[in-house]
């Protein structure tokens, strides 16, 4: 099943910080972190939108960055949570988990205080974050933060040059179309060296391969590229022709899993279906199980995927 011996295949769960109504009460959320914390997950993940307008037919065009015949979940009133903040709180009640997004919408941040932000996370969860990034399909989102949507693609590699920049650097420099400063000094850094994992989402484009292959650590398949696994040779291909080495390039890929009854047939079957997908280049498995409300229930639910998860992999349990 690997490809070597030192790729670790890794294990995260998206968190629904979003709903269609107001729940009036998050503590699931909160709770589901908190047992992904103790029953092993790797990772836990957040996605994001700052507001919504009203064309929301646009998730289904990927000639605007949706996905073909996708639906957007909640309608323009849905509740979403803002993902940096969540994940701040969700530092502060677990202990060893990476929290990341998947994705945030770096743009639509100034770069500067998003470098902060992201910083002062890393710092006070002991170096556990992870930067998903790309850049959304909404128009709306763009025009409600004074930014063009035309230009979404350089908004967002220039706020990953700014947040790199900032992280890296103590004394920073820096001159763009966007922005001109000199002498600039942000601390504290990142405790991860070299700055936060970025991790870039997107289909196989110009665009997406040359900030892939400046800033990524690995690339989140989006559209057409999620629902095939040989999108992933095609990327190396394409990575490799604009001189970036893809032989360390971590690759996220949704493995959908039901719960309740089903669940443990699921499992059983989890080596067997994972195995191409890791043979094709996948090191990291996203789930997003509708975990029960009942807290014993998601407990014992989170503890048999992680452990059947490890059997598929061949990672013990520490």
């Amino acid at each position: 099943m690997f490809r070597d011996n030192q790729t670790v295949i890794r294990l995260s769960v998206h968190l629904q910080s979003f709903s269609e109504e107001d729940r009036g009460d998050w503590r699931p959320l909160l709770d589901r972190a908190q047992i992904a914390d103790r029953a092993g997950f790797d990772r836990v993940v957040v996605s994001d939108h700052v507001v919504f307008g009203e064309r929301l037919d646009e998730y289904g065009k990927p000639e605007l960055g949706g996905q073909a015949g996708g639906k957007q979940p909640t309608g323009p009133d849905g509740h979403w949570l803002e993902p940096v903040t969540t994940l701040g709180v969700l530092a502060g009640i677990t202990t060893r988990v990476r929290l990341g997004t998947n994705i945030l919408e770096a743009a639509l941040r100034r770069p500067v205080v998003l470098a902060k932000e992201l910083a002062t996370l890393d710092v006070l969860s002991g170096g556990r974050v992870d930067l998903g990034v790309g850049v959304g399909w909404q128009r709306a989102e763009y025009e409600a933060a004074g930014l063009s949507f035309e230009r979404r693609g350089r908004l967002l590699d220039h706020s990953l040059e700014v947040c790199t920049l900032l992280w890296r650097e103590r004394r920073a420099d820096y001159h763009s179309p966007e922005l001109d400063f000199d002498a600039i000094h942000q601390m504290p850094k990142p405790l991860q060296e070299g700055g936060i994992p970025v991790w870039v989402s997107g289909t196989i484009n110009q665009r997406t391969v040359s900030r892939l292959a400046r800033f990524g650590q690995g690339w989140i398949p989006w559209g057409m590229e999620a629902a095939d696994v040989s999108s992933i040779g095609r990327m190396k291909d394409a990575l490799e022709s604009v001189g970036r080495d893809p032989s360390d390039l971590r690759v996220v890929w949704y493995l959908p899993l039901a719960m309740g009854d089903a669940m443990i047939q699921d499992l059983s079957a989890m080596g067997e279906r994972m195995a191409p997908m890791i043979d094709a280049g996948v090191t990291d498995f996203n789930l997003a199980p509708s975990a029960a409300e009942d807290v014993a229930e998601t407990e014992e639910a989170f503890h048999a995927i992680v452990s059947e998860f490890r059997k598929a992999v061949g990672r013990s349990q520490n």
